[in-house]
């Protein structure tokens, strides 16, 4: 346990989004993750895109999954009608080249480690059953390994009614905080993780799957989160006219920034994704108790679009004409320093030495002087 806590806290500060779910897992960033009763799943890594054209929410996810379940649920809660298709893998690839951080050299005049004379010390490194009463099917597709249902629900438990129906467990937990929603009168995408080969667990990355719905303002669900037990991460990619930030931490640390900036002419995906929305925000963010993760990231413009992007430094030992700069400057310098002591030495050698009756006054008579 102690370890996974250290490895969440160094991932959350490359502003990757991961998370451990132990068993029951049931909640990941951006929904719910409900397995088969006695086995376990876990989220190894969520990575999520949200688009927002100022009428239309598009999120694209793709989630790494690993565990024992054979089969598991994901919930995730929508404000209106939602289509849902198969998403693009080739995206994820896309952003991640767009985001990387520039390098830039930066020399220094003194030795460092690996650099000679310190080369040698090394470093450290570092066909569904009826409904229950309650929940309104919407439609039922299948889309690669995942058998989608688009949902509508007057209560939390007539959802795990049909869940249950559909034979998955519901965490009673999960009921309280689906309340928010059913008062708001949200609906609900329920997507049935089935591997394509009969009894074959779940693992690894799994088809994205590309959500769109109508929306009044740009919203990423977050509310679900609160109910996992360990810490959790949020990594999100925002692709819209312009920069873009939260409104509020919801229970986690000050959301970081780690890229912002314009794309320049994105093909493929990236770019089919991006057309009248250029503006690309990666955000990331740490939840170290996700028991206080108080509702769902509501985004907005940020008051400017300035651009930021990450730099790392390649450390290199400043030279003249392949040789050390230092060795060059302080050999120099000694070489001045001698010189100049052997100048010296050479004048007081050369300098002639007086006789030692030079400069004496005759003797005066004690009479004095003679008339």
């Amino acid at each position: 346990m102690k370890r996974a806590r250290i490895l969440a806290l160094l991932l959350s500060l490359l502003g990757i989004q991961l998370t451990w779910l132990i068993a029951p897992a049931y909640a990941c960033g951006c929904g719910a993750m409900v397995p088969d009763a006695a086995t376990r799943i876990s989220v190894a890594q969520e990575q999520s895109v949200l688009r927002w054209d100022g009428r239309q929410e598009q999120i694209v996810m793709r989630l790494t999954v690993g565990g024992d379940a054979k089969r598991a649920a994901w919930i995730m809660p929508v404000p209106h009608r939602a289509t849902v298709r198969l998403g693009d893998p080739s995206l994820f690839d896309q952003l991640a080249r767009a985001i990387q951080p520039v390098h830039r050299t930066r020399y220094h005049f003194w030795p460092q480690d690996g650099d000679w004379p310190f080369d040698g010390l090394g470093t450290v490194g570092a066909a569904a059953p009826p409904a229950a009463a309650g929940v309104g099917v919407v439609g039922r597709q299948r889309l690669g390994p995942f058998d989608v249902a688009r949902l509508t629900a007057t209560d939390p438990s007539a959802l795990d009614h049909w869940l249950r129906d559909h034979g998955f467990a519901f965490p009673a937990r999960l009921r309280t905080a689906l309340q928010p929603y059913v008062d708001r009168h949200w609906e609900y995408v329920a997507v049935r993780l089935a591997p394509d080969t009969g009894g074959t667990a779940l693992h690894g990355a799994l088809d994205p799957i590309h959500l769109t719905f109508a929306a009044d303002g740009p919203v990423y669900p977050m509310r679900l989160s609160r109910l996992a037990t360990t810490p959790q991460s949020l990594g999100l990619y925002v692709l819209a006219a312009h920069r873009m930030e939260t409104r509020t931490t919801i229970g986690g640390t000050t959301p970081g920034t780690v890229f912002a900036g314009r794309l320049t002419a994105p093909d493929g995906a990236l770019g089919e994704l991006a057309a009248g929305t250029p503006y690309l925000t990666a955000l990331t963010q740490y939840f170290p108790d996700p028991s206080r993760i108080s509702g769902d990231h509501e985004l907005r413009r940020a008051a400017a679009d300035t651009p930021v992007q990450q730099v790392i430094h390649d450390d290199e030992l400043r030279r003249i004409a392949g040789i050390p700069a230092w060795v060059v400057t302080v050999g120099g310098g000694l070489l001045v320093l001698v010189a100049l002591v052997c100048v010296l030495v050479v004048r007081r050698a050369r300098r002639p030495v007086p006789s030692p009756q030079a400069g004496r006054f005759p003797p005066v008579s004690p009479s004095g002087p003679v008339g």
